[in-house]
């Protein structure tokens, strides 16, 4: 996991005073780093039955969609409001600084669909949370959740409840 952390960049002070922001740029950046980040997230689900890889905008559609292609299956775009051209389902969550809102067409799933849900970072949870009960309102199950980067003193993980969790990286 060496040569994945050693792509990863701090950029102190973003997006605001005391927030060390871990950029992935340099990883995405590099094709045989990005090869080794995807083939290490899905690593822990061959032989898995799962249906379906969903990924949040904007970063987990970097990993979420090369996870989907490398297992063969459908990726599911989770988007900010009003990016989807047809009908949504959505659902609301806070956050530090206040609220967000994530959507998905309301076929994108249903109720055999089992789904991995991949974004590049645990933060605090909220949007991993908000995420799994979008794919769920849908009536499909999220089978886990995969992350590049864990924030482990953040404390995103309980905030997951029973989800299981997989994360590459723990800072």
């Amino acid at each position: 996991m060496d040569r994945l952390r050693n792509k990863i960049r701090d950029i102190p002070d973003f997006p605001k005073p005391g927030i060390i922001f871990k950029d992935i740029t340099p990883l995405v950046k590099d094709p045989a780093t990005l090869r080794l980040a995807v083939h290490q997230l899905l690593h822990p689900f061959l032989g898995r039955d799962i249906t379906a890889v969903a990924g949040m905008e904007a970063r987990g559609f970097i990993f979420g969609s090369l996870v989907a292609w490398e297992l063969g299956i459908p990726f599911i775009p989770l988007r900010k409001p009003g990016k989807l051209p047809y009908d949504v389902q959505s659902v609301s969550y806070d956050l530090e600084y206040g609220s967000a809102e994530l959507e998905v067409h309301i076929d994108a799933v249903d109720s055999n669909d089992k789904v991995l849900l991949i974004d590049d970072l645990l933060a605090t949870g909220g949007t991993a949370k908000a995420s799994c009960e979008l794919i769920e309102k849908l009536g499909a199950t999220v089978v886990a959740c995969a992350f590049v980067v864990e924030l482990d003193f953040l404390q995103g993980r309980e905030k997951l409840g029973n989800y299981e969790v997989h994360a590459l990286l723990h800072y």
